[in-house]
């Protein structure tokens, strides 16, 4: 059974007294392949020097999160630019838009958006997209790109069932992590509605770790549990699970 973890944040401090562990749990639980977003300038050091540890495991995206974007996001984006012209990256994300935390930088976001989505397009790469009370916000950009090659993961989605299918509407994969298995989470109620072509695992470590770990730290080991969560949903075996959307991930992003 081959797990694959779209969303894994592997370089975060939050690994930095165990990450060789932590990986090795991963492969244990049967995580192949581990997909690795970006955050800003600061990290990238980090994950060039994970990727290079492990070469044929963990895949880079390249991007500036939203809740990084400030004064110096033109800064930012221009690095953002220079990376993708220097290393081979296999999606650009996390990306979107981010109004939980803070609003003032909402229309530089929108702008970071829209530039980082035309980068994709250019160079034929899937988005792995961030949303944080801004659904109208991101579906109202990515409107713009209907009709264009668009692709990518809509990563720890936590919608609605209307904001799911617009999603796939648009040629966007769901990204479902620890959400799902969280008693509020709400999209267990409806996420069987949704094919499971159109579905992808992710942890979002070390974030949003799933129960029984709610509130602790998340790491890549448990995309094993989202698995068994959405084999209860889908009344599906946990193998077709890690199959169906492993497949998924290869299709998005190459591999």
């Amino acid at each position: 059974m081959i797990l694959t973890d779209t969303h894994t944040h592997l370089y975060s401090e939050a690994f930095d007294e165990d990450r060789d562990e932590m990986i090795s749990r991963a492969k244990a639980a049967g995580v192949q392949r581990f997909f690795v977003p970006a955050i800003d300038s600061e990290y990238t050091d980090r994950m060039l020097q994970l990727k290079a540890n492990y070469p044929s495991e963990v895949f880079l995206m390249c991007g500036l999160h939203p809740t990084h974007v400030k004064e110096n996001y033109k800064d930012e984006l221009k690095h953002v630019s220079q990376m993708l012209e220097q290393h081979e990256y296999v999606a650009i994300g996390e990306i979107g838009v981010d109004l939980y935390w803070d609003k003032s930088f909402k229309k530089e976001q929108l702008e970071a958006f829209h530039t980082q989505i035309k980068w994709s397009l250019d160079r034929d790469l899937p988005i792995a997209i961030h949303c944080r009370d801004a659904f109208d916000e991101v579906f109202e950009v990515l409107e713009d790109y209907r009709n264009t090659s668009l692709k990518g993961i809509f990563h720890c989605f936590t919608g609605t069932i209307d904001h799911a299918k617009q999603a796939v509407d648009l040629n966007l994969h769901l990204g479902i992590g620890g959400v799902a298995t969280f008693k509020n989470g709400k999209i267990d109620q409806f996420l069987n509605k949704i094919d499971l072509d159109h579905i992808v695992l992710e942890t979002d470590a070390p974030y949003l770790a799933p129960v029984p770990y709610r509130g602790k730290r998340n790491e890549s080991a448990y995309t094993k549990l989202v698995a068994d969560k959405l084999s209860l949903i889908y009344n599906v075996s946990v193998e077709e699970i890690a199959r169906i959307t492993t497949d998924n991930s290869k299709r998005i992003f190459g591999i």
